[in-house]
């Protein structure tokens, strides 16, 4: 559990507290609204049942303020490897609090101790709480031939859903 100064705490998740995730995705989502992304305000939530299995594995961080209300979040899974921040969110009333830097802290934190190579995850390129973010954090832009055939496979299932795969990266920070 880790404690910001903002008062929000950043620590795993609770079962309870999984059906609350879909709220705080679809808040963040909100944020590409005035994009040329603008189609994810209406996108599903992560499955129930894929947050549940992520949350079994252990690798489920929520953000919660003081009334203990989840107000952000980080999923990851393993993919080649290495740990990919499947999805974080972060409600947008709670935004520029440094909840989303403390959530990707945790996560490398863990992937650390776990003996992970590396943190991947697929981000828009020119989105300033996307690319640019986890720049400041240290993430850098892999090129395509650096990709494992996993990291490859999340490209195809992007393109396959519709994301525009020019404008997206994959991003690695090595541990």
């Amino acid at each position: 559990m880790r404690i910001l100064e903002s008062g929000y705490t950043i620590r795993f998740a609770c079962a309870e507290q999984l059906t609350l995730l879909s709220q705080v995705e679809q808040l963040a989502n909100r944020l590409f609204l005035d994009t040329p992304y603008s189609f994810l305000v209406s996108a599903e939530p992560l499955p129930l049942d894929l947050i549940r299995e992520r949350f079994q594995a252990g690798q489920v961080w929520v953000a919660i303020n003081n009334q203990d209300a989840v107000v952000g979040f980080a999923i990851t899974r393993e993919v080649d490897d290495t740990l990919y921040l499947q999805e974080i969110d972060v409600n947008p009333e709670h935004g520029q609090k440094g909840i989303g830097s403390a959530l990707v802290n945790a996560v490398c934190s863990w992937a650390k101790l776990q003996d992970y190579r590396a943190v991947a995850l697929s981000t828009f390129r020119h989105i300033p709480w996307n690319a640019p973010f986890y720049s400041k954090l240290g993430f850098r832009i892999s090129d395509e031939s650096e990709l494992t055939i996993g990291l490859q496979q999340i490209r195809l299932q992007e393109r396959e859903a519709g994301l525009p795969i020019s404008d997206r990266v994959i991003m690695q920070l090595e541990l």
